[in-house]
């Protein structure tokens, strides 16, 4: 499984090195921008120190949505809870929770929010899972910097060669999964029930490959039915 480290409109230039440093220092090459030009400035590159050919190949997307037009999984983080969202996962966690993905998912994103504000709830609505870091602090706080070390240190666990498989992993399964239970919803006339869709969007991704693959088979079947 391949691995971006998404940068949503991230303001500082330094913050921007200080997360190629820690990507270079962990095994990560990937580094994906959303409006921003702070990994060009001569800052961003002092602090990478090293690490400045993830900054010069790092790729800039105008929105969230393009940035993950490519990724199978999207994992998002958030200091904060949010009512809406209910399964969060620690970093160790979500080691637990990919390590079975990595054998049928092809890319993974995790998206970092600015550093004042974070992700919107609308920006974390397209993520698959939520991760966040337990602090102690009664006003918790971790720089840009701190945040993707300690992600790319979790996840840098599953980097080695994965291994074999009877075949090779069919890009854009879980996406298309999502695309046809939202579709299932609306023509159920349920699209609008606001509790439904997003525990329907939650759940799925955490599902293993063959429960993926069941449930493709069994919205055919669904779909076929509705058909006649």
């Amino acid at each position: 499984m391949q691995f971006d480290i998404v940068l949503v409109e991230p303001a500082r230039p330094e913050n921007v090195g200080a997360v190629a440093r820690a990507m270079k220092t962990m095994g990560f090459t990937s580094l994906r921008i959303v409006a921003s030009e702070a990994h060009s400035q001569p800052a961003a590159h002092w602090v990478a120190h090293g690490a400045t050919d993830i900054l010069t190949s790092a790729e800039v997307f105008t929105s969230l949505e393009l940035a993950l037009a490519d990724v199978d999984l999207t994992i998002a983080t958030t200091a904060r809870s949010r009512a809406r969202f209910h399964y969060c996962y620690t970093p160790q966690q979500l080691n637990e929770q990919l390590t079975e993905r990595q054998q049928w998912l092809q890319r993974a994103a995790v998206v970092f929010g600015r550093e004042d504000s974070g992700l919107t709830n609308q920006e974390l609505a397209l993520a698959d899972l939520l991760t966040g870091v337990p602090m102690v602090a009664d006003y918790p706080s971790l720089n840009l910097g701190q945040a993707v070390m300690i992600y790319c240190y979790q996840l840098a666990q599953l980097l080695p060669a994965v291994p074999p498989m009877v075949a090779e992993p069919e890009a854009g399964q879980l996406q298309a999964l999502r695309q046809r239970a939202v579709r299932l919803l609306a023509e159920l006339d349920v699209a609008d029930d606001q509790k439904l869709s997003d525990w329907v969007h939650q759940r799925l991704g955490v599902l293993e490959q063959r429960d993926v693959v069941m449930l493709h088979r069994l919205l055919h079947d669904i779909e076929k039915k509705l058909s006649r």
